[in-house]
């Protein structure tokens, strides 16, 4: 289409509005800031993220080990239980083995300590658990006492406690009656006490003074 100008007058022409140039660098240097401030905000996202990445890297080792270290202490709190257990089943058996040896090894020791002392034997024996009760004559106060310090150096027993000593009624015939009572004690690893020598050398066979006859307390 074809336009024409009837009014003969020169058309205007638009004008255009020039920019300052500091207008432009404001801008310009804004544009910068932001784009350097976005930069340091996208590295330090970027660094975060890496960091909690470790983070979680390191919690879940840890959680492994975690599992390994409990799984190990299953196994060490088994081994203890069957250990405590063993350890009972041995402590049994070494039980089982003291009584059935402790019971010899105490009349030897009972026995060996009465055929050191003159004058003295023995008319009752009694035991529960390691005490021990015996009851016997002897021929004076001395012999008593002699028979409590062989009691006391034989290393079988312990806590020798005299309970009761009083003369027998028999008027013909001045005896004691005593009751000790003494804790059998038998030294680890030792043997049982030798046999006080007999005459001419020979030991003689551990056994316990026969009790005396009822009859001569009428």
């Amino acid at each position: 289409m074809i336009r024409i100008n009837l009014l003969g007058q020169a058309r205007p022409k638009a004008s255009r509005t020039s920019v300052p140039l500091e207008a432009t660098f404001q801008v310009g240097m804004f544009l910068l800031a932001l784009a350097m401030a976005v930069g340091a905000l996208t590295l330090d996202w970027w660094q975060t993220n890496s960091k909690i990445q470790d983070a979680q890297k390191q919690i879940n080792s840890l959680k492994q080990q975690k599992t390994e270290l409990d799984q190990i202490k299953q196994q060490v709190d088994d081994f203890e239980k069957q250990k405590a257990l063993l350890q009972q089943r041995i402590d049994v058996i070494e039980q089982l083995q003291r009584n059935r040896n402790g019971g010899q090894e105490l009349l030897d020791a009972v026995a060996n300590t009465v055929t050191r002392t003159e004058t003295l034997w023995l008319t009752s024996f009694g035991r529960k658990g390691d005490t021990i009760t015996l009851i016997g004559t002897a021929g004076s106060i001395n012999a008593v006492a002699e028979f409590i310090t062989q009691l006391r150096h034989s290393g079988y027993f312990q806590q020798v406690d005299i309970k009761d000593t009083h003369q027998d009624e028999n008027p013909a015939v001045q005896l004691y009656d005593f009751t000790i009572n003494v804790v059998f004690a038998p030294p680890d690893g030792r043997p049982a006490v030798a046999p006080a020598p007999g005459p001419a050398g020979q030991t003689p066979t551990p056994a316990v003074h026969a009790p005396v006859s009822s009859t001569r307390k009428g």
